[in-house]
């Protein structure tokens, strides 16, 4: 009974469900970004290219032989650099959105820790924390002007 109430109180605190939501949101987020670079931003490098196709492109290092289907039919051996130009295009959109994300949240995260800024609700932990650190300056310049 006790791993049962631990599970839910791990799940109520919001872990479990903010980790859902970020795979989530993930998952939908990867999926635009494959079609934007396979259907926005590949067609016109491939005409840029003189209409090389990026996924198509691979090194052959073996010749298929034969005819397909039948029994002494060899497949080709080859590497297949085109899908990796893709899925690199794919890796570095990704990378500088989710830069400009937490590049953006850490300009609120900052807005919001200022204690002095009166537009942004600060967290009462913040406050706390700068009403603490204020009465401890205030604390020690008494302390030099008693020494002095």
């Amino acid at each position: 009974m006790g791993l049962f109430k631990e599970f839910k109180e791990f799940a109520v605190k919001g872990n479990m469900i903010d980790m859902a939501v970020g795979i989530i949101i993930g998952t939908a987020f990867n999926k635009v970004v494959d079609v934007l670079v396979k259907q926005i931003i590949m067609p016109p490098l491939s005409m840029i290219t003189d209409g090389v196709n990026y996924a198509d492109r691979k090194i052959i290092l073996k010749e298929g032989v034969g005819t397909e289907g039948a029994a002494d039919y060899v497949n080709e051996v080859s590497i297949g650099y085109g899908l990796l130009i893709e899925t690199l295009v794919d890796f570095f959109v990704i990378g500088f959105v989710v830069f400009i994300v937490v590049k953006f949240m850490n300009r609120f995260r900052n807005k919001a820790q200022d204690p002095k800024n009166s537009k942004v609700v600060t967290p009462k932990d913040i406050e706390l924390l700068s009403s603490l650190n204020d009465l401890m300056e205030e604390q020690n310049k008494l302390l030099r002007e008693k020494q002095s």
